[in-house]
């Protein structure tokens, strides 16, 4: 009886019905697309910053003399101290391992080098003091699980930008910067020799595949496979610096916490959390006898980006619930007054104030459920534009955001009816059914 009762009393004034509907699901619709935008910006955005390159630099620990101004470090380099290829797979055995979508390995070393023309004909006379940088093009890593991990400097340094082609890292060939590309008049094709001390006989040349244009010191160097600078530095198998782009979640005032100083219960949720502090222990602990620093300009501005985006959006959800819970009590008011009648003539024949806001209650829940529902659908069509013109790819729809949004429907709904429920509940029959 109950049930029937809501639904033929839910069939009537139309107007009103549809007028909260329409509020309701307006209001569900932007906060449904609010919220799956940003449950899915965080992870997106993170992705997109992997194009300002390495957020993590590992080097020796010998290395480790503490010189950090305003959140840059600039420690000096101690040039005989190195760090062994042979553990970088152990990158990928950290609890995040996942979220490492890259390293390369740098061996820097100074060399003299001998231009030629693809022609064989001599370009220039040797060029003393080279800086050549050796490192990862695209190399295919074996994993101790048995895999591959296909990392290298293009996704460490994806502002780098060549004509050409990038190296095969079994190949003698080589990229150069474009400064020394325009000082000794080399082009793709050229090749040039490299040499470290007395020449006795000109070495196997390198092929160049590529101009580098990146903005850095690179610019003036060659760059070469890791296997050929460690064999021109004598130090096979080894490496001095490492660069990790790793995806992280923003720091927070917990994240900044000194680890030594959190209880047991602090550490594992902060170890097991992907923060970049946490991330940058994890990969000192593999990799012995290292120095994992974070690259603070790049990894604070990643966070400050993602919290303020993140909390545009929970604002934006909270202004679309205050105006449906607004509409809601507006529309509810009116039908309460419209209703009084209706309301006396219920308390006259024995309904109780309870049974009488029970009764509107539910009204309105059935009204939310419909609204919020409507609002969904309107909500997800929003939310895939927004995801489309803004970040490319559009949040996939799930049933968290469905519940959410049917829930924060029936919360908004009974709080923007509370006041007029209140007064329904109030209403004497007797002054009512004289029509006073």
């Amino acid at each position: 009886m109950f049930l029937r009762l809501v639904a033929d009393s839910f069939g009537r004034r139309p107007r009103h019905k549809l007028l909260t509907g329409a509020a309701l699901a307006l209001g569900m619709g932007v906060a449904t697309a609010a919220l799956s935008v940003a449950l899915d910006v965080g992870d997106r955005l993170a992705k997109e910053f992997r194009s300002l390159g390495a957020n993590l630099v590992v080097t020796p620990k010998a290395d480790s003399l503490p010189l950090e101004i305003g959140g840059v470090d600039y420690r000096p380099v101690n040039a005989g101290a190195y760090l062994p290829e042979a553990d970088l797979p152990k990158l990928k055995t950290i609890f995040w391992h996942n979220n490492v979508i890259g390293f390369a390995p740098i061996l820097d070393v100074r060399a003299m080098a001998l231009p030629f023309s693809r022609e064989g004909r001599q370009l220039a006379s040797w060029i003393a003091d080279v800086p050549v940088v050796g490192t990862w093009a695209g190399r295919a890593v074996p994993l101790p699980d048995g895999g591959e991990f296909h990392t290298g400097i293009a996704k460490t340094n994806p502002w780098w930008r060549i004509e050409g082609h990038w190296f095969s890292d079994d190949g003698r060939e080589c990229v150069v910067g474009r400064a020394l590309a325009q000082k000794a008049h080399i082009k793709v094709g050229d090749l040039i020799s490299l040499a470290v001390g007395r020449v006795t006989k000109i070495p196997a040349p390198f092929k160049v595949t590529a101009i580098l244009d990146s903005g850095d010191p690179e610019d003036e160097s060659l760059v070469i496979p890791l296997s050929y600078a460690q064999s021109l530095a004598g130090k096979p198998e080894e490496y001095r610096k490492l660069y990790v782009s790793a995806l992280t979640k923003p720091e927070d005032a917990f994240a900044r916490k000194d680890p030594k100083t959190m209880t047991p219960a602090e550490f594992d949720r902060w170890y097991c959390s992907p923060y970049i502090s946490s991330i940058a222990l994890q990969i000192s602990e593999k990799l012995s006898g290292t120095d994992v620093r974070v690259i603070r300009r790049v990894a604070e501005g990643e966070g400050q980006i993602l919290t303020h985006v993140e909390m545009l959006l929970w604002l934006v959800t909270l202004a679309a619930m205050l105006a449906a819970a607004l509409a809601v009590g507006a529309s509810s008011a009116a039908s309460v007054m419209e209703r009084q009648a209706e309301i006396g003539l219920m308390k006259a024949l024995g309904a109780g104030a309870a049974t009488v806001g029970f009764l509107l209650a539910a009204e309105q829940l059935l009204l939310a459920f419909v609204g919020g529902g409507v609002g969904y659908s309107l909500g997800i069509v929003l939310a895939r534009l927004l995801g489309e013109r803004i970040f490319g790819a559009a949040p996939e729809p799930t049933l968290l955001v469905f519940l959410v949004v049917i829930g924060l429907a029936a919360i908004v709904t009974l709080l923007g009816s509370a006041i007029p429920l209140r007064r329904a509940s109030r209403i004497e029959p007797a002054p009512i059914l004289r029509g006073e």
